[in-house]
């Protein structure tokens, strides 16, 4: 199963999202979490294939996070969620080995549905979320 992490402390952006998530990939196991310190506690035993990270976070700033848990788990795919699309965040989110950057004002669940199912396709898994069958 295809797990997915949301670190945001806008709880209604997150559970907005969650539940978009959950709608269009029913198969995919999304964790929530409101800070950075929550975060670094639950990735061992959660294991996320995918993290959306808000990069202002209480407890820790959401870029220093992404590199932190990019250092030691380079296979994690994070994307990058701001109000504040500046190129110095895209160039910022970049040099802290975010893989993906997006701007809460202007994306749509359409444009983050197309992210995940490539993220999906890439990392091996069904479209819904759930892992392919191995022969």
């Amino acid at each position: 199963m295809f797990k997915t992490m949301l670190v945001e402390d806008n709880t209604i952006f997150r559970e907005s999202l969650g539940d978009s998530l959950q709608l269009q990939f029913p198969a995919m196991e999304i964790v929530e979490t409101a800070n950075g310190p929550e975060a670094l506690e639950r990735i061992d035993s959660l294991s996320p294939n995918l993290i959306f990270m808000d990069i202002r976070l209480p407890g820790q700033n959401g870029l220093e996070l992404t590199e932190k848990i990019k250092n030691l788990y380079p296979e994690i795919i994070i994307i990058i969620l701001t109000n504040y699309d500046l190129p110095e965040y895209r160039e910022a989110a970049a040099r802290f080995k975010a893989d993906h950057f997006l701007s809460k004002d202007s994306m749509t669940h359409q444009e983050v549905n197309v992210i995940v199912k490539s993220i999906l396709s890439e990392k091996g898994f069904k479209g819904n979320g759930s892992e392919r069958n191995q022969f």
